[in-house]
């Protein structure tokens, strides 16, 4: 993790890094007090929704439609930008190494309506709630090329900032 120009840097540098900005969301829902994450049934890894923006889309708006094309949530409470950094990581979906400027938003959610999702031929998961243990257990322990240390990042400052504003009622700050 380098501090350059004040934009954190994360991950390791790998050969044919191919350039795909985007975003994720944190994800959580005070009444069941956990978090959304998708939950990989090829790998049984737990992600943060989001994904790559399109051409001129928005930060903001590119993370809330990736949530909702492939959570399906869609009733937000509150949202708030928690940071943006540079990464270098393995996109095992794509089998692809990645660089990218990644934003990440906090979404707290209103309930847990879901809509259809829109998900693409290589999203193979679905919708899982875990608490903030459980899915850093599920991270650290697959994170031995550094692919992850930005999700990491961005759930503790998430989980922290959740708690400071009262909806995370359970979990402890980092």
């Amino acid at each position: 993790m380098n501090n350059q120009n004040n934009i954190l840097e994360f991950g390791i540098k790998r050969e044919n890094e191919e350039r795909r900005d985007g975003g994720c969301a944190v994800v959580f829902y005070p009444k069941k007090q956990k978090y959304a994450v998708y939950k990989n049934f090829k790998n049984g890894l737990l992600g943060l929704y989001g994904g790559g923006f399109d051409e001129n889309e928005d930060e903001e708006a590119g993370v809330f439609r990736e949530l909702t094309e492939e959570s399906g949530l869609y009733n937000f409470l509150y949202t708030e930008r928690i940071d943006k950094v540079t990464t270098h990581y393995h996109n095992s979906n794509k089998n692809v190494n990645r660089i990218a400027s990644a934003s990440c938003f906090l979404v707290v959610l209103k309930n847990d309506d879901l809509q259809p999702t829109q998900l693409e031929e290589h999203e193979k998961f679905i919708l899982q709630w875990a608490t903030k243990k459980e899915i850093l257990d599920n991270w650290q322990s697959r994170n031995v090329n550094k692919d992850y240390d930005h999700w990491i990042y961005f759930l503790k400052k998430s989980i922290n900032r959740a708690i400071k504003l009262g909806y995370d009622k359970t979990s402890m700050n980092f």
